[in-house]
């Protein structure tokens, strides 16, 4: 591919092509590597620009040293040394120090090298080819992080590591790869190819020692300190392994870790490179850093992307300026620019910008407030700092096009570019990388953090809560463990269900009783959550116990949680605490409640238990499961005594609740109960639940684990509405949107007419996502909806391309619920645009949930789910805005986005 591999290729490609000037020593990228005398191939400093030929025409030729191995460009050299094709002359490019160039020569100085098979001109370079060994180089954002980092060193070559599961531990080699992003494994013994991988973007955690559930059972053999366990997100299960030693764990914890966090700080523009950056390496099936025309078309279907053959072809010659039938260097540069252009992006830019192609401050001040910002010039300046990334100015550069990358050819020197950055000016690529920003983000970045009120009382909070929190997978045969609560936890989750059994040994453990669940300990479930309870969230963790234990097993619950927990646990109630007010969210930061039974302080019966039946068991179990379980309707006093705020009662029903009401007593629901005050009792329902908490569930008889719409309950102010985090669905992505806001903390104040019944009406809206037809923020310029770099669906069938459409969903009271969709566009999963506006109109605002859903479309059966993006209304901005997409799971699908213009306006 000339003088560059894939990897540094696209450090000089950003998204709308942001030109890059290379230094001698790879800033940006390592172009120039290795030439000189007998050290050919060891120098860093220095870089061929071209081979001219006995024609007298320049070719792009890269620096042998560049490539680790004979690579393609190596060989088409020799090639043409043995077709006896006369290499007249080469040239360097680069401030190269003196010393340090061929001969002692100065850049631009050409070296003769000779005919085929005759003797090297007097002080030419001679080829050392043994300093050719490897592929490709990686990916330029991440060459650094690997080159300077030891562990990354160590992960790069590959380490032998034990799997653990509960069959047995396998051994398989675990090697980073070059982008610095993807782990592979490999089998280590076996005749049948056996490869997995994973990406470390998906990584949510990596913990040292027998830290999971599967190590400890499982792991017991091989020493802790030799254990680790990555964790991921979505529904992806743990990997739990073993190294031979202490410090290649050690070393791939650590490694593992830096590369989180440098991932974490990647930019927008860096995630698509990466991506290109894969689709580039697996596209290039020969492996010699060109593109052939079979080769283009592969990446094109990697890319989501079907183009007619002769448009396709027709594209390829235009940017076959060698004519040599491949691309390479500034030839694919250019192809890849014309497919990642912004047309939408453009138009926006020269609407505001004028002729001269820069932002100035001012226009982009008129931007920001065109946008219902609070737009500033001291905002404009700032924004153009944080955000410009091309320091030069068009127009000012003398460099004839294409010679921008590669160093200039011409005779006449470039004039000094006026930085664009210190002129607080903003070109296109500036402008785009500040869209693609958080700043651009349709989530207001104001809601990432607490921003709401947390001192009102736990009732005024929606707050959210987990069903069968241990399950892995449905709740007839599916898998129970500690993992699961940390996955909640880590999540926000902040109330989760413990069911709670006689155990062997007189240990309770933790399952769905009467099922094939796999059981674990009671104890180790409280060890997981002392660990995980405040990592995501300091507010109160709300412990539901669903008890089917024996006296004598509850009071052993009971020493766990206070040996376990010690401090965190609530066991009295607050200090100076109005015992007909429940305490607030922030007042019991770092706390810990029981949800249980409690004794009655003026009745105990003789035998220190007592007969009370908790709701959701009442429903839940059959009569015959609860004569073979008498003991498990006894609560004991060690168990009861933790009980404060959260006592667990059967529901009264509607006038004795509202008559006296008791803060302290809250009831569960089961999802056909709750929809039936609703329905019957609505206004009443509403203002039991301003008073006291409520928990809702889904019915037991689901054996699939699937869910409810939980929207039905939000809108009658249910607080605590438990939903099954193991089973996604459009459920799951209404609750993960619910609790986007405030931080991620797991607690949402209600709106003000579901705190105090009483107070005003909510205020109408109306909501448009805009298409060009649509109004516009100024007279002539044109709203869009596109998409960008949505995932393929079938990566194994490259003629499979998704056919989107993009859906959006309204969730809110019933009057608000509303869905209206856009037009598929065939064959375009790469950059969709869509010329539609889609209006909504809103009665309660306050409660609505916004979700954006892309589909394949599918005339003859169900359509495909691409991604998703669920928010809050209240914490979406209006303007030019992009929406990052989510997977079924909830994982990132970075770099796919959609671009929406949005607007609310009160009728």
């Amino acid at each position: 591919m000339g003088s560059h591999s894939w990897g540094s290729l696209w450090s000089g490609i950003p998204m709308v092509g942001i030109p890059m000037i290379e230094g001698p020593h790879g800033q940006g990228c390592p172009y120039g590597q290795g030439v000189g005398g007998p050290e050919f191939g060891s120098s860093p400093q220095l870089g061929v620009r071209a081979v001219s030929g006995p024609h007298g025409r320049e070719q792009p030729f890269p620096t042998p040293g560049a490539v680790h191995g004979p690579g393609a460009v190596v060989k088409e050299w020799f090639q043409k040394i043995n077709k006896k094709e006369e290499i007249i002359s080469w040239r360097m490019d680069g401030n190269v120090p003196s010393d340090r160039a061929c001969g002692h020569r100065q850049p631009g100085d050409r070296v003769g090298v000779g005919r085929a098979g005759g003797s090297p001109a007097p002080g030419a370079p001679t080829l050392d080819c043994s300093s050719f060994a490897g592929v490709a180089q990686p990916w330029p954002r991440a060459q650094q992080w690997l080159s300077e980092d030891e562990d990354l060193q160590l992960m790069l070559q590959g380490s032998l590591l034990r799997k653990v599961t509960s069959r047995r531990a396998k051994e398989r080699r675990f090697r980073l790869q070059e982008d610095g992003v993807t782990v592979v494994s490999e089998r280590r013994f076996g005749r049948a190819p056996s490869k997995q991988s994973f990406s470390v973007a998906h990584i949510t955690a990596v913990h040292r020692g027998h830290h999971s559930e599967g190590l400890r059972r499982y792991g017991r053999a091989i020493p802790e300190q030799h254990c680790f366990t990555i964790a991921f997100e979505g529904g992806r299960r743990n990997l739990d392994l073993g190294a031979r030693d202490e410090d290649v764990a050690l070393s791939w914890v650590r490694g593992l870790r830096t590369l989180r966090g440098r991932l974490r700080g990647m930019s927008q523009r860096e995630r698509l490179e990466h991506w290109i950056h894969g689709m580039l390496q697996r596209a290039d099936r020969d492996k010699d850093n060109r593109m052939c025309f079979q080769e283009v078309q592969i990446m094109l279907r990697m890319a989501n992307i079907h183009m007619d053959n002769a448009y396709t072809h027709q594209l390829f010659e235009e940017c076959d300026h060698s004519g040599d039938g491949r691309l390479e260097d500034r030839e694919l540069e250019d192809f890849c620019r014309r497919l990642l252009r912004r047309p939408e992006l453009e138009e926006l830019f020269g609407r505001y910008s004028g002729e001269d192609c820069v932002l100035s401050a001012e226009e982009l001040r008129d931007f920001l407030q065109d946008q219902g910002e609070e737009g500033t010039l001291q905002q404009a300046c700032a924004i153009i700092c944080a955000h410009e990334l091309n320091e030069k100015v068009p127009g000012f550069s003398t460099a004839l096009p294409g010679d921008i990358h590669m160093g200039t050819t011409h005779e006449v020197p470039p004039l000094p570019h006026p930085p664009a950055r210190q002129q607080d000016l903003m070109t296109l690529d500036g402008f785009t990388m500040y869209l693609l920003s958080p700043a651009g983000d349709i989530l207001n970045q104001e809601h990432t953090q607490v921003h709401q009120d947390m001192s009102q009382p736990l009732c005024h909070y929606f707050i959210s809560s987990s069903h069968n929190t241990y399950l892995t997978r449905n709740q007839i045969g599916g898998t129970s463990s500690t993992e699961a609560y940390v996955r909640a936890l880590m999540m926000g989750c902040r109330c989760v269900e413990l069911d709670c059994w006689e155990g062997p040994d007189g240990e309770p453990i933790i399952s769905h009783g009467h099922t094939f669940t796999s059981k674990i300990l009671f104890r180790d479930v409280i060890e997981a959550i002392r660990d995980y309870a405040f990592k995501r969230s300091p507010y109160p963790v709300i412990l539901s116990l669903e008890n089917h234990c024996g006296v004598k097993q509850q009071a052993t619950m009971a020493q766990h949680m206070k040996a376990i927990l010690g401090d965190m646990l609530l066991t009295q109630p607050l200090e100076g605490q109005d015992p007909s007010v429940l305490p607030s969210p922030e007042q019991l930061k770092g706390k810990v409640l029981v949800k249980g039974k409690k004794l009655p302080e003026l009745q105990p019966e003789p035998c220190g238990v007592t007969s009370i039946l908790d709701e959701e068991e009442e429903e839940e179990t059959e009569e015959e499961d609860r004569l073979q379980a008498k003991d498990a309707s006894h609560v004991a006093p060690e168990l009861s005594a933790m009980v404060v705020y959260c006592q667990a009662t059967p529901f009264p029903g509607l006038a004795q609740a509202l008559q006296h009401p008791r803060p302290y007593e809250m009831s569960s629901f089961s999802e056909r109960k709750a929809r039936k005050l609703i329905k019957e009792a609505g206004p009443a329902f509403m203002r039991y639940t301003s008073r006291q908490l409520s928990r809702v569930y889904p019915l037991g008889l689901k054996m699939t684990s699937s869910n409810y719409n939980p929207q039905e309950m939000w809108n009658a102010g249910c607080q605590l509405v438990a939903l099954n985090f193991q089973t996604p669905g459009y459920e799951m992505d209404l609750n993960t949107g619910r609790f986007l806001g405030n931080g991620g903390c797991g607690y949402v104040l209600k709106p003000q007419f579901l705190r105090s019944p009483h107070s005003g009406s909510p205020r109408p809206l109306v909501l448009r996502i805009r298409g060009p037809r649509g109004a516009t923020l100024s007279p002539c310029c044109p709203q869009v909806i596109t998409a960008q770099q949505l995932p393929k669906l079938n990566r194994e069938k490259l003629s499979s391309i998704v056919d989107p459409f993009v859906r959006v969903e309204i969730y809110g009271v019933t009057a608000d619920c509303s869905k209206q969709q856009t037009a598929y566009r065939s064959n375009n999963g790469f950059n969709p645009r869509w010329e539609e506006t889609l209006t909504f109109q809103l009665q309660v605002p306050e409660l609505a949930l916004v979700r954006f859903v892309v589909e394949d479309h599918d005339s003859t059966s169900c359509n495909d789910f691409v991604g998703q993006f669920t928010l809050p209304l209240g914490s979406m901005r209006e303007g030019y805005r992009h929406i990052h997409l989510l997977s079924k799971d909830g994982a990132s699908l970075s770099p796919a986005t959609l671009f929406v213009h949005v607007t609310c306006r009160c009728p």
